[in-house]
């Protein structure tokens, strides 16, 4: 929803020396209510409401040299707390936030001041949409583990680079040194050359604290649609110098589009981690329907050794009923 036309000169001077044409700022969000329930042997956790509320403010405006410069900026309720966020009753209202230079020629540059992602972590989430993550947490029970990843945090480095060939791309990644850890750097492979095929591969270094924590995670992505069938797997291996934090996140999923508006999908998500026995296995079956800005969806999750032990209290279920709006 275009809210605004401003002449953006001010915010081009402080970004490069020359004028900028006449820009705009625009706004779009998304609101979502949702219901909710885990239970397992050892746990019943009842019925929860929730809702979900985001906007995204862009300014953007093409400079005299032929860049286009935009700016990003999300507000979205509780989605973390970091230490550069203003809480509101325990919450951080301040999300991702970014400043992007590009042209067709050069590709383009973002530098994320919070929420920037590396070449890996930019890639698509698993194939079953990160199952793993809704029992990431206490529920009661036990706290599930959660899948490592290569998130390079504030102040970093995502380019794209102008298309390299008929439906090749690449991107890389740079995460500054920090306190007690090294630079990082990463890219990223896309094809889709071939019609209805995409295939990813990345890799990108971990640098953590000490030489023990670091490592690289290497990631592919694989995915094809034929007619209304979609097949996606992806894996995505975490390796640092101590073995027992390694992980390696296998998934798969097969999506059904039964008309434009309706699709089902199921898919499976497993964490191996190093140094225990059992995987951590997740399931789920889903379904959405859209129409108008509205998505109506409901899914079933089953989370198995959720902390990579045989123990009652590691096997979840999981429902949800929602309905989310686009604006």
């Amino acid at each position: 929803m275009n809210i605004k036309k401003i002449g953006m000169t001010a915010l081009a001077a402080s970004l490069v020396s020359v004028s900028a044409h006449a820009g705009s700022i625009s706004v779009s969000g998304g609101a979502s209510m949702n219901m909710e329930g885990y239970s397992g042997e050892t746990l019943n956790a009842g019925t929860t409401f929730s809702m979900g509320n985001q906007l995204t403010f862009t300014g953007s405006g093409e400079l005299d040299n032929g860049l286009n410069v935009s700016v990003s900026f999300i507000i979205d309720q509780g989605d973390d707390a970091s230490a550069n966020s203003t809480t509101v009753m325990g919450q951080a209202p301040f999300d991702s936030h970014s400043v992007t230079v590009s042209s067709d020629a050069l590709g383009s540059l973002t530098l994320a001041g919070e929420g920037g992602n590396s070449a890996t972590t930019d890639m698509d989430a698993s194939a079953a949409g990160n199952i793993w993550d809704t029992f990431d947490g206490t529920r009661g029970a036990v706290t599930a583990v959660a899948q490592s990843d290569t998130a390079p945090g504030d102040n970093s480095l995502l380019y794209t680079l102008p298309e390299l060939m008929d439906g090749l791309s690449a991107k890389v990644s740079y995460q500054p040194q920090g306190s007690g850890r090294e630079s990082a750097t990463g890219y990223a492979l896309a094809y889709t050359g071939v019609e209805g095929l995409t295939v990813k591969y990345s890799s990108t270094d971990e640098v953590g604290t000490t030489v023990a924590l670091s490592g690289d995670q290497t990631a592919w992505h694989a995915s094809y649609a034929y007619g209304p069938v979609t097949v996606t797997a992806t894996n995505s291996e975490f390796d640092v110098g101590t073995s027992g934090s390694d992980q390696e996140l296998s998934s798969f999923a097969i999506s059904y589009t039964i008309t434009d508006e309706l699709s089902v999908t199921y898919g499976e998500d497993t964490i191996e981690k190093g140094g225990d026995p059992t995987d951590a296995e997740y399931s789920v079956i889903s379904a959405s329907y859209t129409a108008g800005g509205m998505t109506i969806s409901a899914s079933m999750k089953e989370g198995e050794n959720v902390a990579h032990s045989t123990a009652t209290n590691e096997d979840f279920e999981y429902w949800s009923l929602g309905a989310s709006f686009a604006f």
